[in-house]
């Protein structure tokens, strides 16, 4: 698995900060790519952490717990590309139209971001500059550079929300595509029957999503946003155990897509 990122200039990020994306197997003339919003929970230091207590950046509002580490371990098992976003979705949601209230938000799950209160026009115009535009480039880039029929987002979820308690083990989110949701979640029946799978729980694609609206449907890729239940990546066996199993349906998915 090769990996690589590239620096952009920004006013926003410093030298010693991270670059605004990742690229694992670029090269790779796979016809699956890979995306992974909200894989890190870095924040440029010219934000200051954005007011929070080193603690905050350890929960879910932060990032996609695990998300990351399972969306490489499929891009190993796949040999496909894969684009991670190494910032929190705190300083910038990646899965975000830049003007939605969320893509910055000022409270998440009830805990309030001082550093994005009363953001000015210019301060929210250089995190889109820095962060969501490259990332976003780097991902049209990769699905144009080689035959591709695939997009695949990973994400996770926490399993208590707003007071809520979610019990899918995996959901499968779809607008535009609701037969390649079925068919990965026909698949990992047939691997773990246990599953409780949900069809557009706990989340749909809609309005609100960015990365699949803009880089799948309208090039008619088939597409789905995967999330997984959190408490089920807090290890490395966890890590694993949900890459084995999507990975043996996106390889399934990719095959039935494969030119006869």
């Amino acid at each position: 698995m090769t990996s690589y990122a590239m620096r952009h200039d920004s006013s926003l990020l410093r030298n010693d900060d991270p670059q605004p994306f990742e690229v694992v197997n670029g090269d790779s003339p796979s016809p699956v790519v890979l995306v992974c919003e909200h894989a890190g929970r870095a924040i440029p230091s010219d934000l200051r952490h954005l007011g929070l207590a080193p603690q905050i950046m350890d929960m879910h509002i932060a990032y996609d717990i695990g998300a990351g580490a399972v969306a490489r371990l499929i891009a190993d098992a796949l040999d496909a590309p894969l684009v991670l976003q190494p910032y929190s979705r705190l300083v910038i949601d990646c899965n975000r139209p830049v003007e939605a209230a969320d893509a910055i938000p000022e409270t998440s799950d009830g805990v309030v971001v001082p550093g994005n209160r009363n953001l000015s026009q210019d301060s929210h115009k250089r995190r889109v500059e820095a962060i969501f535009e490259p990332f976003h480039r780097t991902i049209s880039d990769l699905i144009e550079k080689s035959h591709r029929t695939t997009l695949v987002a990973i994400h996770s979820f926490t399993r208590h929300f707003s007071g809520l308690q979610r019990l899918w083990d995996v959901g499968f989110a779809f607008r535009a595509d609701r037969q390649t949701a079925e068919f990965l979640a026909d698949q990992l029946r047939r691997r773990d029957p246990s599953l409780l799978i949900g069809m557009n729980e706990p989340y749909a694609i809609d309005a609100s999503d960015w990365s699949i609206p803009a880089h799948a449907e309208g090039r008619k890729l088939a597409h789905s946003l995967i999330e997984i239940r959190n408490d089920h990546l807090r290890d490395a066996a966890g890590h694993r155990r949900w890459a084995d199993l999507l990975s043996g349906a996106i390889e399934e998915l990719a095959s039935r897509k494969a030119p006869s």
